[in-house]
């Protein structure tokens, strides 16, 4: 919409924010506006089946170092302050928000009136104020979508003001460079500004109901993908990037829950967005037919290249970065739910691909060792692709999703504790990596069994079967699961040099104990005692 036919409320609310503009501003534009807009503008081009395709220009990713929270009365003594949770000072949000807006202020501009949280007691209106149309085009993907009813009456909770072209000055505007995402509480808005990169606004949101859903609603906030069996069972998966998250939660028979970010109250899992950011790189129809079939009119797909000389997506170029993205509705999804909630969880997986090939291809885990592995987020990649190079790398990541908790990961730890005790769900680790040594010396373990293992699991299969204890990280591994060799359900019997695997799991089991370090003291008894025996 123009200026002229905007409707009055949202005019308003934008004056009152401190816009004064005589530029066009267009409210709720449908995708097919925002993409035709976009092409326009020579912003971006449309690919050969449909979808809009943009470069982000200087940042394809985020950028932690450069998010900040504001320090003030309400989070000064509640936020856990470390390399991700950055504070800054009142003042310099202040003096960065009038120059964002007055930078606005001259330009045409796209609104969007969305919410974040499907279910309606956790709703979280936004207000999302761009300068380009593809990236409220992300917002319309990404959140959730209000009726022409809802829209009549909308009050905004939270505002998101994003200005990829206003760049900081550093020297006064207390950054450490010239892109900046800042979180006020206070002022209940997010500013981001000097970078086009779209899941800075995604993960600014998912940041704030990381801290306002478990601080003030007793609900836990996870960064997980769940999806729902045809009896209405919830299952939930947790897991860093090349764990397998998406693809092991994308299952024919079971309901898409969501892909990313979810609340756990004391009935339901619920997704906080309306769509899908999926990674892109060497995607095809065969490994992800879903995501493939989902690039299409509506579709917004970040940093890829074409192959020479067609509008077809080289989906295998890095060219521009290896984090290619498209995002979509939820409804892009053929077995997506709507609305997007699920029933209380009966089975939780972390998942990690242990490159070392040292953790059981699953395993079953006490409510302390859940709550403990839960705050390492552990992985293990293949360090690079350099020649030579074969040594694995650990990742740990607390509650699998650092950089948006802004809570001590203690309390988000206990508060899965809490729940899986009084719902008795299982919790199992999936091992997605290596089995029979570490990459270089044995195999990846197979989809095939990981899928198996996994429906075991859902079914009940492997609630009367024997388990034997890990000697050093003590989960419990059972000894048989269908259709699976039980050769390889004990890690160690895969392993020809057996006394090496013994002293490799203690050098794991050392590096556990020493990312832990850095919580121990804000988590319980229980939590401290579940940790590896070396």
């Amino acid at each position: 919409m123009s200026l002229t036919t905007l409707t009055e409320a949202p005019l308003k609310a934008l004056e009152k924010l401190g816009f004064h503009t005589t530029q066009p501003i267009h409210y709720q534009s449908s995708p097919a506006e925002l993409a035709a807009q976009t092409v326009s503008r020579k912003e971006g081009l449309i690919n050969d089946t449909g979808a809009l395709v943009i470069k982000t220009g200087e940042f394809t990713g985020r950028s932690p170092k450069d998010k900040f929270i504001v320090k003030d009365d309400i989070t000064a003594d509640t936020i856990h302050w470390n390399d991700f949770n950055i504070p800054i000072e009142e003042k310099y949000f202040d003096q960065l928000y009038k120059k964002i807006v007055a930078h606005l202020s001259q330009k045409e501009l796209w609104v969007r009136d969305c919410y974040a949280c499907a279910d309606s007691n956790y709703r979280l209106n936004i207000r999302v104020i761009n300068e380009n149309p593809w990236s409220n085009l992300f917002a319309y993907n990404m959140f959730l979508r209000p009726s022409e009813n809802e829209l009549e009456n909308f009050t905004a909770d939270w505002h998101i003001i994003q200005a990829p072209t206003f760049k900081a000055d550093p020297a006064v505007d207390g950054t450490r460079q010239h892109n900046f995402a800042i979180v006020s509480f206070t002022k209940k808005t997010i500013i981001i500004g000097g970078t086009g990169y779209t899941g800075e606004m995604k993960k600014g949101i998912f940041t704030i109901l990381n801290y306002i859903l478990p601080h003030e609603k007793d609900v836990l906030s996870m960064h997980c993908s769940a999806n729902m069996g045809k009896s209405g069972d919830t299952a939930i998966f947790f897991g860093l990037s090349g764990t397998g998250k998406t693809t092991l939660s994308a299952d024919p028979n079971r309901s898409l829950i969501g892909d990313d970010e979810h609340g756990w109250t004391g009935e339901t899992v619920f997704n906080f967005e309306g769509g899908c950011y999926a990674k892109t790189i060497d995607l095809s129809e065969e490994k992800e037919p879903e995501i493939f079939h989902a690039i299409k009119p509506g579709a917004l797909v970040e940093n890829i290249t074409f192959i020479e000389g067609t509008d077809k997506i080289d989906f295998a170029s890095k060219a521009i970065t290896e984090n290619t993205r498209v995002s979509y509705p939820l409804s892009f999804i053929s077995n997506a739910l709507n609305p997007a909630i699920g029933k209380t969880p009966k089975n939780i997986f972390f998942l990690t691909a242990d490159a070392y090939g040292i953790l059981p291809p699953i395993s079953k885990l006490s409510p302390g060792q859940a709550m403990y592995q839960f705050i390492s987020g552990y992985t293990a990649k293949v360090a690079g692709t350099e020649a030579g190079v074969t040594e694995p790398k650990s990742t740990f990541s607390a509650c699998f999703g650092a950089p948006f908790l802004p809570l001590h990961p203690g309390k988000y730890a206990e508060m899965l504790g809490k729940k899986m005790k009084e719902h008795n769900v299982n919790v199992w680790m999936i091992n997605t990596g290596w089995s029979g040594g570490p990459y270089g010396i044995g195999k990846r373990m197979k989809l095939s069994y990981t899928r198996a293992m996994i429906t075991a699991a859902l079914e009940g299969k492997l609630d009367n079967v024997s388990y034997e204890a890990h000697p050093v990280f003590g989960m419990m591994m059972p000894l048989s699961c269908a259709e699976v060799p039980a050769e390889i359900l004990n890690p160690r019997n895969t392993w020809s040099d057996k006394a090496n695997y013994d002293v490799k799991a203690k050098e794991l089991a050392k590096q556990f104990i020493k990312n832990f370090e850095k919580y121990a003291s804000g988590v319980s008894e229980e939590i401290l005692s579940a940790a590896p025996k070396i």
